[in-house]
């Protein structure tokens, strides 16, 4: 991804925010996504309110779906 503006997260709500804007700002339905990452509706609805304990496999399918990537870095110290 090009120009792309990286995100913090640091706990499950910030992650649920920031898939949720990046669903609405491509004027995506929660159906679409879910469909499109192979998850139930309620699971992503569930991601996106920042439940804790939202499966791994399926929240980075969903990230994928959005066209989005996780990447893990070391901070600056």
């Amino acid at each position: 991804m090009a120009d792309t503006e990286a995100i913090r997260i640091t706990s499950p709500a910030e992650l649920g925010t920031a898939l949720r804007a990046a669903r609405r700002a491509q004027a995506l339905r929660l159906e679409d996504v879910a469909l499109g990452a192979g998850v139930g509706i309620r699971f992503l609805s569930e991601l996106e309110r920042g439940k804790p304990t939202a499966r791994l496999a399926e929240t980075l399918r969903v990230a994928s779906a959005l066209g989005l990537e996780v990447l893990l870095t070391q901070p600056d110290d």
